[in-house]
């Protein structure tokens, strides 16, 4: 068997045809899976040296509520369709397999493949790899690669929650989970979520389609960033583990792609009508040494400002000894008796959400017991394996150990389900693991911890879930995630993590939560006010809940460097404009959980940018701070101060209505609307295709 030169690459040949399943093989040893899943899907497996590197898959799960535990067998096509398909070895150095929708053509020396879509009736190109080297066969690190060519003014779209605008041509961006406190919502890179897909859209053409990288390893996307003479334009995926085990998704549009992959990835949650109010939380609260005080002393002021509100975040300060914070652990003097704090607040009609933390620091009482019972993280010796975390150093709980995920379940339920807690708020999970020696338990066969940080995210989330379902079984299972990963919306609701207070933070939040949604991830929101940096002042404070008020998650949520509390009443002046979006709130909560209920059973995206919806007026593609909230409601936030008036271009397509006044616009026109502190701006279609209008 030979081996692969630049000059000489691998010549693969089709070796076996099995149901759904192509199988390429090389002379350098080198194969490459074709998978015909939908008429839309065809993934695209290349294994450089013949050998998968890991033998499960967490993020595929089409049209389903969740994957085993130990994950799908990466062979395995149960839940597709699996379709009839052409394979046509057209000449000795080409092969083309097609479905009624989506073609591959693949040139058989050096594997150089082309995608495209067939729409009304005609082949269009989607995407072709970059001619020279689009993989790497041996020649470099041996690390997965995809080199793809880059067609002139195609806009690319998703990676979840990243920063700056909502189109990521032009820019390179690193997968990496990190705790990102305080970040630039428009230039800061990595952040908390891993998402490895995006949708391309073709200036030539029009058309719309996805890429799916099945991969939970840390990775970099780059979108024309880099250049080199000798490769012409391209972009490119590159990981550090894994393999390319690509899902290319046919759209032709994007509200198609974003369907089919939300689908691809699983069923989101359910979502309890009690969490689409207002959310309460602030650091402070739970740090305080008189918490308790603390705290009834919000429920009052609630009475007293005839504020509504549903749930409660309670902050990690539970938890404290000292100056720690040591999970599982309830502070007694500050809480004395949890079951009676719970009543306390559900007797006000108030939910509780508490912060749980998947590393064990050193001093925590259990880490001795949990590290005999190898439920951490550890080394070949069995030695845990110790990383920076918060306020101290600590090992992370391992999940892929089915007993240390029931160990954890079984404290959801003990220290905090029976004591009355509704919820879990699952926070600083993005497995910062970077020690080469800490091995994941894998179900019995181990592997290096770093090579997939984002699993024990998910596996952390499922044993979380798990604890709720067992405990009420009759109850839909709600819980929160600051990290995540492709499939996420399957267990959890989630927010844009620690956000800075400003005005910058505020604007470039709206398309972080769009890149969320076109993601797949669609139960999202933000830390009203900002949580890190200084108190906000009246007006971006009121304009933060403003935007707040239209979002599935609406909590305000604080630190604030001089230990102030973001509350509805912090400051008096603007406290009758706060009510009356609260009010706007419960008005839009029946809107909402019927979105969320949409997302569920049809995989559509709450919110969406305007091209969703509107992709044949050219101007919905402009970036802009305007969104779409389902199909029949388009918001225009203020996202700068000393704003009195917005100028809101209403989309081509659809007639329009002022939520506030009723008057009546076509689409298209440019309009001016005051923008009053209570009275965001807002418009009603008024011929949704879904028939769906918001009483409002």
């Amino acid at each position: 068997m030979r081996r692969a030169t630049l000059d000489k690459p691998p010549l693969f040949r089709l070796a076996r045809r099995e149901g759904a399943r192509l199988t390429l093989a090389s002379d350098t040893g080198a194969v490459a899976h074709v998978f015909v899943l939908e008429e839309d899907v065809i993934r695209l497996l290349v294994l450089p040296d013949g050998r998968l590197r890991h033998a499960r898959s967490w993020t595929v799960a089409p049209g389903a509520e969740d994957v085993p535990a130990e994950g799908r067998d990466r062979f395995d096509t149960a839940g597709f369709a699996c379709p009839a398909f052409i394979c046509d070895m057209a000449d000795e150095d080409r092969i083309v397999v097609a479905t009624s929708r989506l073609r591959l053509t693949a040139e058989l020396r050096g594997l150089k493949c082309r995608w495209e879509v067939r729409r009304d009736g005609v082949w269009t190109e989607a995407a072709r790899d970059r001619p020279t080297q689009a993989y790497d066969f041996g020649w470099w690190d041996g690390t997965p690669r995809h080199y793809l060519a880059r067609s002139p003014g195609e806009r690319y779209f998703g990676l979840g929650e990243r920063s700056g605008a909502m189109d990521r041509a032009g820019r390179r961006f690193r997968l990496s989970n990190v705790d990102a406190m305080g970040y630039d919502a428009r230039t800061s890179d990595p952040l908390y979520k891993h998402i490895p897909f995006y949708i391309t859209r073709r200036a030539d053409s029009g058309l719309a389609f996805g890429l799916f990288y099945d991969t939970l390893s840390d990775c970099v996307f780059d979108f024309g960033c880099e250049h080199s003479n000798y490769h012409g334009p391209y972009r490119y995926l590159a990981a550090e583990h894994g393999d390319v085990d690509l899902y290319v998704l046919g759209g032709p549009t994007v509200a198609e792609t974003v369907r089919r992959f939300t689908w691809l990835t699983g069923r989101p949650a359910a979502t309890p009508d009690w969490a689409l109010g207002y959310s309460g939380s602030a650091m402070g609260y739970a740090d305080a040494p008189d918490a308790a005080v603390r705290l009834e002393g919000f429920l009052a002021k609630l009475v007293e400002h005839d504020i509504p509100c549903t749930s409660f975040h309670l902050s990690s300060g539970y938890t404290s000894v000292g100056g720690r914070r040591h999970v599982f652990h309830w502070n007694r003097e500050k809480f004395p008796d949890p079951a009676a704090f719970s009543e306390r607040f559900a007797r006000a009609g108030l939910k509780i959400i508490a912060n749980i933390k998947p590393v064990l620091l050193t001093d925590n009482p259990a880490f001795p017991a949990a590290a005999r019972a190898a439920l951490l993280l550890a080394d070949a010796d069995g030695e845990p394996v110790l990383e920076q975390f918060w306020d101290g150093v600590g090992a992370y709980v391992d999940f892929t150990n089915p007993a240390a995920a029931d160990w954890w379940t079984g404290q959801v339920k003990e220290q905090l389900l029976a004591f009355g807690i509704a919820a879990t708020w699952n926070d600083n999970n993005e497995y910062e693991v970077n020690n080469p020696r800490a091995l994941a338990h894998g179900f019995g066969a181990p592997f290096p911890a770093r090579e997939m940080k984002p699993l024990h995210t998910l596996l952390m989330l499922r044993a979380s879930r798990r604890a709720q379902v067992e405990h009420a079984p009759g109850d839909p299972a709600f819980l929160i995630s600051r990290a995540g990963f492709a499939g996420m919306q399957r267990y959890a609701q989630t927010w844009s993590g620690d956000n800075r207070t400003s005005w910058e933070s505020l604007k470039w939040n709206i398309p972080m939560g769009l890149g969320l949604a076109l993601s797949g991830v669609s139960s999202i929101g933000h830390d009203v006010g900002g949580f890190a940096g200084p108190r906000p002042d009246s007006e971006l404070f009121v304009r933060w809940v403003g935007l707040g008020v239209f979002l599935p998650r609406f909590s305000i949520h604080s630190w604030n460097d001089d230990g102030s509390v973001n509350e509805p009443w912090m400051h008096p002046g603007v406290l009758d404009d706060v009510r009356a979006l609260m009010r706007l709130r419960q008005r839009l909560a029946p809107y909402l959980s019927t979105l969320l209920q949409r997302y569920r059973d049809s995989y559509e995206p709450v919110m969406r940018p305007l091209f969703h919806d509107f992709p044949d007026d050219p101007e919905a593609w402009s970036e802009t701070d305007d969104f779409l909230l389902g199909d029949a409601v388009l918001v225009a936030p203020v996202t700068a101060p000393g704003v009195t008036a917005r100028r809101v271009r209403l989309p081509a397509g659809a007639h329009w209505r002022d939520a506030w006044t009723g008057e009546m616009f076509v689409g298209g026109e440019t309009v001016d609307r005051p923008a009053p502190y209570a009275r965001p701006p807002f418009f009603i279609r008024v011929d949704p295709p879904s028939g769906i209008i918001p009483a409002l």
